[in-house]
């Protein structure tokens, strides 16, 4: 999705980041609740979501790809038990979730958890690599929370971009 490097710090250097938040932007993400998918679009209301499973703040994160750099199957299933013990310890309420592209060529799976601060949902998604988070209060538009420095010239709706 984006064009990425690593340095010798392990600081990821995003080449692309305005690229790379407005594929996210542009995803499509949904969780399944009483047997129907519920979808979460950046900067539209989930009221069919909030309509089902109350909470005061909402987030999406995923631990797979990390540095969105594609993983084996494998990787992301190790990674994705990590970041559901991280949720479990912070005593996070989450259900099954993933995020798509519209043309089906990616698909991610994650977790949308149920009133976690959005600054801890930033943590854990610096701490399992990935460039952003989804979060918001309840009745509000979805916002992509990209976790970078706002690149000069990106203007993305809906976006925040998190300095780290």
């Amino acid at each position: 999705m984006g064009t990425m490097e690593m340095s010798g710090t392990r600081e990821l250097r995003i080449l692309d980041a305005a690229g790379l938040a407005t594929a996210y932007a542009q995803a499509e993400y949904a969780v399944v609740l009483d047997g129907d998918a519920l979808r979460l679009t950046v900067g539209q209301c989930a009221d069919d979501l909030e309509a089902y499973w109350l909470a005061e703040r909402y987030g999406f994160i995923t631990a797979w790809n990390p540095r969105s750099v594609p993983q084996s199957d494998a990787a992301n299933e190790t990674a994705n038990a990590a970041l559901v013990a991280r949720l479990d310890a912070i005593g996070a309420i989450r259900q099954p979730a993933h995020a798509f592209d519209r043309e089906g060529q990616w698909r991610e799976a994650g977790w949308l958890v149920a009133d976690v601060d959005p600054g801890l949902l930033d943590l854990l998604g610096r701490e399992f690599g990935q460039a952003g988070v989804l979060a918001w209060a309840f009745g509000e538009p979805v916002r992509l929370r990209m976790l970078m420095s706002r690149p000069l010239g990106a203007d993305v709706a809906h976006v925040d971009w998190i300095e780290p």
